[in-house]
């Protein structure tokens, strides 16, 4: 009975220190849920207001740049949209060539603040 559970434990740890080396190695995004976490300690509120918070943000930024209006965040940056123009690309499999149709597409511009504290950071 014993060694049922410890088959099933050693390969939960191993898995474990499998993912955290990968983490290592590709380095960490933080997620919508770790960034709710984080602004709610920062700033006092509770992760329910910190959570509204953080979905108007996007949800503001977003309905702007459909409306191909840009955000601009004084020191952190620029949220705009970008016209791609339309192109010729070739199908490696088939070497068949395909209209890719222009489009519009959502960038991000760092501001000098951030860059200054990312730069400071290596």
């Amino acid at each position: 009975m014993r060694g049922l559970f410890v088959i099933p434990l050693a390969s939960t740890c191993k898995i474990a220190i499998l993912l955290y080396i990968l983490k290592l190695k590709r380095g960490y995004n933080m997620n919508k849920a770790e960034l709710v976490e984080k602004l709610a300690k920062k700033t006092g509120f509770t992760k329910k207001d910190a959570r509204k918070a953080v979905d108007g943000l996007v949800e503001v930024i977003t309905k702007s740049l459909a409306g191909r209006k840009p955000v601009i965040i004084t020191g952190f940056g620029k949220f705009e949209t970008r016209r791609r123009k339309a192109t010729t690309r070739i199908n490696p499999q088939t070497g068949q060539k395909m209209r890719a149709p222009a489009k519009t597409v959502p960038a991000f511009k760092a501001g000098k603040n951030l860059k200054e504290a990312v730069a400071k950071k290596k």
